[in-house]
């Protein structure tokens, strides 16, 4: 499974890193809108769907995506950012509380739009803004997910929450927070003249922690949407690492913190 994993990595880094700094923006703009794609056909297996309505939800994903391509406006964006954070400040936390099992077809395709469209829309939006500052964006969750890893197999004593992710410590998110601080200190002294360390070197370790805390629930709420559904993986298509949905589930709660955040600073001038 290790060998496995290593091998997706290796073969897939290059391939996005060339795509992250070479392609045009709509070039972007519709590789990661199919990622999001395949992130609406296992949503429809977690929420159990039929063949019919699974067909349904992904090609009305389809064409919310292009509609927002096409029309895509600064303060409609924002909007959406800002009902993610929302559901991710809000709802997400008392869904995991107290362990919902709601299978409600409406309210599932929902959800998984909330989930999958602000995604796509921040991944979009901030490569825009740099595809150096996604890159550091992104690598916030990578080393947050990695450094919990490392100190919850090493020092994980106490579980967060054993009935959702038996497997997730409190010294793992005490390890997400230190190797994300150590990450965020070295950016905001190696290049503080871009965001969101332009707007002080603690204000950007703020925003970095939030994208910390939030990559941890996003993570907490599929793991638990997967065990609700009876499922180990939401699918199959990343050897070694299951499906989309198991590597974009941080980045579902994280990157549509990082635009709003962003957005929020550049309206009230803090950044240029």
């Amino acid at each position: 499974m290790l060998k496995a994993r290593v091998l997706t990595v290796l073969l897939l880094l290059p391939l996005f890193l060339a795509a992250l700094f070479l392609i045009p923006k709509t070039g972007w703009a519709l590789l990661m809108l199919g990622v999001v794609l395949i992130g609406a056909v296992e949503w429809s297996k977690i929420s159990a769907f039929s063949g019919f309505q699974r067909g349904v939800y992904v090609s009305l994903t389809l064409f919310i995506g292009l509609a927002l391509l096409s029309e895509s406006s600064r303060s409609a964006n924002f909007m959406l950012y800002g009902m993610a954070f929302l559901f991710w400040a809000l709802l997400a936390p008392l869904w995991l509380r107290n362990q919902w099992r709601t299978r409600q077809g409406l309210l599932m395709a929902l959800t998984g739009w909330v989930l999958l469209i602000p995604t796509w829309l921040a991944l979009v939006e901030l490569r825009i803004l740099g595809p150096g500052l996604l890159l550091g964006l992104l690598a916030v969750v990578w080393i947050a997910d990695t450094a919990a890893y490392f100190a919850g197999r090493k020092f994980g004593r106490h579980k967060l929450a054993p009935a959702i992710s038996p497997g997730k410590t409190w010294e793992g998110v005490a390890g997400a927070f230190l190797g994300v601080t150590l990450y965020g200190l070295a950016w905001g002294m190696w290049d503080n003249s871009s965001a969101p360390f332009n707007s002080g070197l603690w204000r950007g370790l703020l925003l970095l922690w939030l994208l910390t805390l939030f990559s941890i629930l996003g993570d907490l709420f599929e793991s638990w949407m997967k065990r609700v559904a009876g499922l180990k993986d939401s699918g199959r298509i990343l050897p070694g690492h299951g499906g989309v949905l198991d590597r974009i589930d941080a980045l579902t709660a994280a990157m549509p913190v990082a635009a709003f955040g962003l957005l929020l600073l550049k309206n009230n001038n803090v950044i240029g």
